[in-house]
Parts: C-alpha cells; structure tokens; sequence
C-alpha cells in the first residue's frame, strides 16, 4: 500500500503526453517507470485475467488535475476467463485486481471487459465523453492548480 502511495506522491513530477496513442499489451514489452500507476494496472491486469488483448489509456489529462497525473483510465480487457460471467461480474474481477490502485491514486476507471468471441465481432474501445465536472470548464482552474504545486 505503501508503495502505491508513494507512486502517486512522485507523479507531479512526470510529463503527461497529451496526444498518445492507445497502447496495446504486448507481454514481451517492457514499459518506463515514467508511468507506474499505467504500468501497474497492465501488470496487475495481466497477472490476474491473462488478456488475449489489453488496452489501458490513462485520460487524466481529459479532467482538471496537474499535468502529468494518473488517476482517470480506460481498460479494454480480453479475456476468456470471462466466458459465462455477466458484465457485473467482469467488472468485479478487474476492480478486484486494482483494488489497492482504486484506493489510493486512481480516481475513475472506465471498463470494458469482453471475451474473446465479443471482441472478435467488435474489436472497438469506446470513448470517453468530454469531461463535465465543475472544475474542469472553471476559467480559474488553471490559476488554481499552478497555486497549488507553489
């Protein structure tokens, strides 16, 4: 718990990417430590549904944080030990495994958990609507925020 503390004490101090591509999981790829809280959701994720297909795409930068933070994503998650489970019960299995993350640093997260036969006859990842929270569309916020990394 401690070191998903400390993950997102230290994200202020990364950049965020604001037009990145979504990333797809590859098992044999390695990604930097300029994104742990992304790279622990795929890990956690893998480990514990082995995906066919795993997208994870951090969309903080869509809401009113500091720049570079981790705390709004959007999962695709593949996976045949879905089969014969409702959607309640995917969803619980990916909150199950990023229950320390949804705890500590991870404000929102989006999910779409299909099998293997639904994505093959749609292998699409929704979109987010545009964010709609008070702050976000506040002309100060970004006064706001500059104040409080000062």
């Amino acid at each position: 718990m401690l070191s998903s503390t400390l993950r997102c004490l230290r994200l202020s101090s990364f950049r965020l990417v604001l037009s990145r591509q979504l990333v797809h999981h590859q098992p044999h790829m390695e990604h930097s430590g300029s994104r742990p809280v992304e790279t622990t959701i795929r890990t956690k994720l893998t480990q514990s549904l082995t995906p066919e297909h795993l997208e994870v795409l951090n969309e903080s930068h869509m809401h009113a944080v500091p720049p570079g933070s981790e705390s709004h994503f959007r999962v695709l998650v593949v996976s045949p030990k879905f089969e014969g489970l409702s959607l309640l019960q995917r969803h619980r299995l990916v909150n199950e495994a990023l229950k320390e993350e949804l705890s500590t640093c991870v404000h929102a997260l989006a999910i779409q958990a299909k099998t293997p036969q639904q994505w093959s006859s749609n292998p699409s990842l929704a979109k987010s609507p545009p964010c709609l929270g008070g702050s976000k569309h506040d002309s100060t916020m970004a006064e706001k925020l500059k104040a409080g990394r000062d």
